[in-house]
């Protein structure tokens, strides 16, 4: 934990925040401060700033909170992945929130397993709470957005345009057209040409996107791109891709 994450009902005054629960041990535990010790720490979608120590027990942390600093910018990319299993979503959604995507999008694919919809990984909370471990680590404020497309048809005709367009689901502009990219290992090799943003990146699951799901990503205006000869873990792709687009 780089920044400890701050949340409304945390404040007891506008400028005094009392911390319990897991961020509390983890300041006992690991940063072990005393009393006047500043630590950092930001507002959950807002700024960045410092929290001087007032007080410290085991029950609660009370901090004198300065917030003064925009947290860092969003790298313009959404990012589609096919559902995986439940340890390596957890990861994933770290990672995401650690590097400052903008939005995730998990969609189901003919070679995602049923069960994996019914995983309490996907759960509001649980979802949340990678979300938070990776600002925290990455010293940010933002949480990415994560949106469920449990049917891939509509997601791929419907939603997905309206990504690449630039719009919501709801048709309001929200930031330009994107280039679109489908990581596949049949796919062209990925070019420094091809790294543009606004982005939407789309990684498929485990076993691979099949053909059809490959043609429908090209229909809707993707380029299907290979990472080189190498097989790669969903995660391991993921962050070269947003490596190379970050």
């Amino acid at each position: 934990m780089n920044l400890i994450l701050l949340f409304a009902p945390d404040f007891v005054s506008s400028d005094t925040a009392r911390l319990t629960g897991r961020r509390l041990r983890h300041v006992l535990d690991v940063l072990k401060p005393q009393v006047n010790d500043v630590l950092t720490v930001g507002l959950s979608g807002g700024k960045i700033g410092s929290g001087r120590v007032l007080e410290l027990d085991e029950e609660a942390l009370l901090l004198a909170v300065a917030l003064h600093e925009a947290p860092p910018p969003r790298i313009p990319v959404i990012l589609c992945v096919a559902l995986m299993r439940p340890i390596v979503l957890k990861r994933v959604l770290l990672t995401a929130a650690s590097l400052g995507v903008e939005e995730v999008v998990l969609f189901n694919s003919a070679r995602v397993e049923k069960s994996f919809w019914q995983s309490t990984a996907l759960s509001p909370a649980a979802i949340e709470e990678q979300l938070i471990l990776g600002v925290e680590q990455s010293k940010d404020t933002v949480l990415p957005k994560v949106t469920l497309q449990k049917r891939f048809k509509p997601f791929v005709e419907d939603d997905l345009p309206l990504l690449l367009q630039g719009r919501s689901g709801a048709g309001h502009l929200s930031g330009g057209p994107r280039y679109g990219i489908v990581a596949d290992p049949a796919g062209e090799p990925l070019l420094a040409l091809d790294v543009q943003i606004p982005a939407v990146i789309v990684v498929g699951p485990e076993g691979g996107l099949v053909p059809y799901e490959v043609t429908k990503f090209r229909t809707a205006g993707c380029k299907v791109v290979g990472l080189g000869k190498r097989i790669l873990k969903v995660e391991t792709a993921i962050v070269t891709l947003l490596a190379r687009f970050g």
